[in-house]
C-alpha cells in the first residue's frame, strides 16, 4: 500500500474553560461548546482522531512501518504514535498545574507515560497571559498555605505572551494558560495532569473539580525560576517557503513552515524519510499537497499525517504549518 499523506479528524473536549474559537476561526464543525481542546493528532485512549471512519491507532496498528524507525518505536517494541498535538482555546485561565515525569507516572498511573510539552501562541487577546513556574523558593507548606487561601497566583511568575511565542513546558513545572490564549501544544502521549488550584469553579454538574494537591506537590519544582525568555529563532529561506526549528528534544521535534507559492509556479518539494511520519498542524492560510498520482487541499485547522516513508510530495499555497516529528 502507497504511502500517502492523509487528514485527521479530531476528538473534541469541552472542559468548562474553553470557548468557541476552534470553531469561529477554525471551522472545525463541531457541535460542542464550550469547545475547548481538539486532539488534532492523537492515539491516547482518553481522546482518538480518525483517519475517514477508522481510529488512528488502528490504522498504524495495520500500518506500523507509517510510524517510522525512530528510537522511540525501537525501543518501545510497539506500534504507538508516541506523540499527541492539541489545539487549546482558552477562554477563561485554566487551572494551576503540574505533570509527573515518566518515572513517576508508571509507578503511580499504572504505567502511563510522564509529560513533556511544548506551546506555540497561534493567537493572543490583548493582556493575555501564562504561569511558569514559581517566584520564589517555596515549601510544601507554604504552598498548601497558599492554595488554602487562595493567593497561590501571587507567588507564581506570569508571563505575558503574543502571537508566535513558544514555551517549553518540562514535567515538575507548575504552569497554567492564561485566559485568551489560543494554543498549538505538542506533547508526549499522556494525559496525566494533578491540578493544584481551579479557582474554586463549579463544573456543570454544580461541584468543584477535583485537586491533587498530595501528587502535584510530590512531583513539582519548588524552587524559584526566572520567568521565561523567548529564544533566538533563525528563519530558512528557501524558493517558495521559509523555516525555523522551533523545539527539539527526545521526544519529538517542532518546525515552522512559512510557505507562499501564491504569485510563482514553482511548488515547494517536502520529503520525508524512513526515520519518522510527521504531523502537519496548519495554524493560517491554506494550500495543497500533490505528487505524481495524488491531489489534496487542505485549510486553517486541518491536521495531516504523513507517514513515514511517503512519496515525494509538492507543497503550494500560502500558510503556516508547524512540522511535527520524532
Amino acid at each position: 500500500m502507497r504511502r500517502l499523506p492523509f487528514i485527521l479528524h479530531p476528538a473534541a473536549k469541552d472542559y468548562l474553560w474553553g470557548g468557541n474559537r476552534l470553531n469561529e476561526e477554525f471551522n472545525k464543525g463541531i457541535e460542542m461548546s464550550p469547545l475547548a481542546e481538539t486532539w488534532e493528532c492523537s492515539t491516547h485512549p482518553d481522546g482518538q482522531c480518525f483517519a475517514g471512519s477508522a481510529k488512528l491507532g488502528e490504522v498504524l496498528k495495520n500500518h506500523p512501518k507509517w510510524l517510522g524507525s525512530h528510537s522511540l518505536q525501537t525501543t518501545s517494541g510497539m506500534s504507538i504514535l508516541p506523540i499527541l498535538i492539541k489545539l487549546i482555546d482558552a477562554k477563561e485561565d485554566l487551572s494551576v498545574q503540574v505533570h509527573p515525569d515518566d518515572e513517576y507516572a508508571r509507578k503511580h498511573e499504572n504505567g502511563s507515560l510522564g509529560k513533556t510539552e511544548m506551546w506555540y501562541v497561534v493567537a493572543a487577546r490583548k493582556g493575555a497571559e501564562l504561569i511558569y513556574g514559581f517566584r520564589e523558593d517555596m515549601t510544601v507548606d507554604s504552598v498548601n498555605k497558599s492554595i488554602e487561601t487562595g493567593r497561590i497566583g501571587s507567588y507564581l511568575n506570569h508571563v505575558p505572551v503574543e502571537k508566535g511565542d513558544l514555551f517549553f513546558i518540562e514535567p515538575g513545572t507548575v504552569h497554567a494558560i492564561g485566559a485568551g490564549c489560543l494554543i498549538a501544544e505538542i506533547q508526549k502521549s499522556s494525559n496525566i495532569t494533578y491540578r493544584l488550584f481551579d479557582y474554586n469553579r463549579i463544573d456543570k454538574n454544580g461541584k468543584k473539580r477535583p485537586l491533587h494537591v498530595e501528587k502535584a506537590l510530590e512531583v513539582a519544582n519548588l524552587k524559584s525560576s526566572i520567568a521565561p525568555r523567548q529564544p533566538m529563532r533563525v528563519l530558512k529561506y528557501k524558493q517558495g517557503f521559509a523555516s525555523e526549528l522551533l523545539c527539539r528534544c527526545k521526544y519529538f521535534q517542532v518546525e515552522r513552515i512559512l510557505l507562499n507559492t501564491e504569485v510563482q509556479r514553482h511548488l515547494v518539494d517536502y520529503q520525508t524519510n524512513d526515520n519518522s511520519f510527521h504531523a502537519l498542524l496548519c495554524v493560517d492560510g491554506c494550500g495543497s499537497i500533490t505528487s505524481e498520482e495524488f491531489s489534496m487541499n487542505f485549510f486553517k485547522g486541518d491536521c495531516i499525517f504523513v507517514p513515514a516513508g511517503s512519496d515525494q510530495l509538492k507543497f503550494h499555497g500560502k500558510a503556516q504549518i508547524l512540522d511535527v516529528s520524532c
